[in-house]
């Protein structure tokens, strides 16, 4: 996207769009007013000529003699012009019918050509062939014996009298239409530069975000904006939730396999093919349940078919007494002979392989693992309320809180992500559950109680 300057002109350019619609409009409206005004001035600029023609007849009729039909005029004509050949100024007196009895020295080789039905007393201006104008004038004369006769007094003037007016008109609007054209186009520009300062202040805020200098648009943005603002901010949020999305998942991913490949490893020195094989699957279920979950888009999938939770939880530990052999483990397992629950196979697994795990990396010896049914707690009423309890140190005073950040460990010394807690904290607050933990009463070391509805 370009924005106008100076320096960077493109036909996609919003500012430059802005800037030709205006020069257009400018233009089309300064061309109507010249029109109007070189007309304006035509029309008020003939309305003077005629006016200035009629004060010749009025003055050729004050000196004129008539008799009979014959008229007589002194040599002293009332405009000097009159006595000047081709001074542009000709007079003409016609007798009915169109025979010319006098005519100023001044029209020497002009033709004249009456109208027809010319009204007595009444004034006609027209424009010859000769683009000259013409006033005609009808007046009757008594002789003597008083008898009425018709006379046509006749003037006219060449054309150079309103066409230098209009000529000089439209030189002086031409200047002065195009000095204010551009001293508006100038202002335009200004004002067009001062209205996109918002979407130029955007684009900028954007840049910042791609570096990484900016998290969102924060900027003061006009009314008009704050929806388009938000829009982009709502965007930069969910884009920005998915990129962490995918990359939590991809912890989540090399989390779960962690514990499948450390039975591997203690499978090679016995070579036991059927844990392998087990192994395998279930890490081959991981990478397709992590990639589901992916794929998911943050939206809350819905269990389609209940899961034995006493089933994984013996599968996890045959595993994890494999894995911690050397530990020689103790594991007191209390639990229904069947616990059917609505969740994600995979979820259940996440679940209860994390908190095993943990509670097999820091007990000394001893793992408690019971399953209670029907528990209500914080005035709601649960399937059940899984709890794992071990011998070990328990977590410090104050770091309860910090292990439920992704990439946050009790005990740095100890080797592991530091999100397995996090994802046991995720999972159940995606099922709708909670996570309690706290000092284990029995054993004195952790305890985690994970209520599922």
């Amino acid at each position: 996207m370009h924005y106008f300057t100076w320096k960077s002109i493109s036909i996609q350019s919003l500012g430059l769009r802005l800037l030709i619609a205006e020069g257009l409009v400018l233009a089309v409206f300064f061309a109507l007013v010249a029109f109007v005004l070189e007309q304006g001035f035509r029309d008020s600029a003939e309305k003077a000529l005629q006016e200035r023609l009629q004060i010749q007849v009025y003055a050729l009729l004050s000196v004129a003699k008539f008799t009979n039909n014959n008229v007589s005029l002194p040599d002293n004509l009332p405009d000097p012009r009159f006595e000047v050949p081709g001074s542009g100024l000709y007079a003409f007196i016609v007798t009915m019918p169109n025979a010319v009895v006098w005519q100023s020295p001044s029209a020497l080789g002009v033709e004249v050509s009456l109208p027809q039905d010319l009204v007595p007393e009444q004034f006609l201006m027209l424009i010859d062939q000769k683009k000259r104008y013409v006033l005609h004038y009808k007046v009757f004369k008594q002789d003597a014996n008083g008898q009425s006769h018709a006379f046509i007094i006749t003037v006219k003037e060449d054309a150079h009298f309103v066409g230098d007016q209009v000529a000089q008109l439209q030189n002086t609007l031409r200047r002065w239409l195009l000095g204010i054209g551009i001293v508006l186009i100038a202002i335009q520009f200004a004002l067009l530069r001062w209205s996109l300062a918002p979407l130029r202040s955007i684009v900028k805020d954007l840049e910042a975000i791609e570096h990484g200098q900016k998290t969102h648009l924060d900027g003061r943005y006009p009314s008009e904006l704050r929806a388009l603002v938000g829009n982009l901010n709502a965007f930069i949020s969910i884009e920005r939730a998915h990129l962490e999305r995918y990359r939590n998942h991809l912890a989540d991913l090399a989390h779960s396999l962690k514990t499948p490949l450390a039975i591997l490893r203690g499978c090679l020195e016995s070579f036991n093919a059927e844990t392998m094989t087990e192994q395998i699957i279930r890490m081959n279920d991981i990478v397709e349940y992590q990639l589901h979950r992916a794929a998911a888009k943050g939206e809350q999938q819905k269990a389609i078919k209940s899961i034995d939770l006493t089933l994984i939880i013996n599968k996890v530990v045959v595993s994890l007494n494999k894995v911690y052999l050397d530990k020689h483990l103790s594991f007191e397992v209390i639990m229904p002979d069947n616990c059917q629950l609505y969740c994600e196979q995979g979820d259940l697994y996440e679940i209860v392989g994390n908190l095993l795990d943990n509670a097999c990396k820091w007990c000394d010896r001893r793992v408690k693992v019971s399953v209670g049914l029907k528990p209500r707690k914080a005035r709601r009423n649960f399937s059940v309320v899984l709890t794992i309890e071990d011998d070990g140190p328990g977590i410090p005073v104050g770091k309860f809180n910090d292990i439920l950040k992704r990439g946050m460990r009790a005990d740095e010394n100890i080797h592991g992500h530091g999100i397995g807690v996090t994802v046991v904290y995720e999972l159940i607050h995606l099922l709708g559950g909670q996570l309690e933990g706290g000092k284990s009463a029995t054993l004195g070391g952790m305890c985690w109680r994970v209520y599922l509805p």
